[in-house]
């Protein structure tokens, strides 16, 4: 089990590609970025416990969300690269990925096509 929560309209082909998106990205980084992305990543699980007594996978969504918006704008630059560098990765994995099935049916440009006619 993950400890995030998937993206809306996910199916689990899709979120396997993401996941080998971000994995080929770090993959291709050198080992000490590498290093410091997992450093970073710990950093990132644990830092929540000095405010909320709880890492981060444990937080309730609404504290979760109240923690990153903060980390984005921390005031050490060290803090807020590393927000950003793994945000990038993750939003990297998302739009990298086959976009989820249509559920409706009729795609965007045929509901244009029936618009204009």
């Amino acid at each position: 089990m993950r400890p995030w929560p998937k993206p809306p309209g996910f199916e689990a082909a899709q979120w396997d590609e993401l996941e080998a998106i971000v994995a080929r990205a770090i993959a291709a980084r050198s080992r000490t970025v590498q290093r410091q992305l997992t450093l970073f990543l710990i950093l990132l699980e644990w830092l929540p416990l000095l405010r909320y007594a709880r890492r981060l996978s444990r937080l309730d969504p609404a504290r979760r969300a109240n923690f990153l918006d903060r980390l984005q704008r921390a005031p050490l630059l060290l803090l807020r690269r590393g927000f950003w560098g793994v945000r990038t990765l993750i939003l990297m994995g998302y739009y990298g990925a086959p976009p989820p099935p249509r559920r409706s049916g009729i795609g965007p440009m045929r509901a244009v096509w029936e618009v204009r006619r």
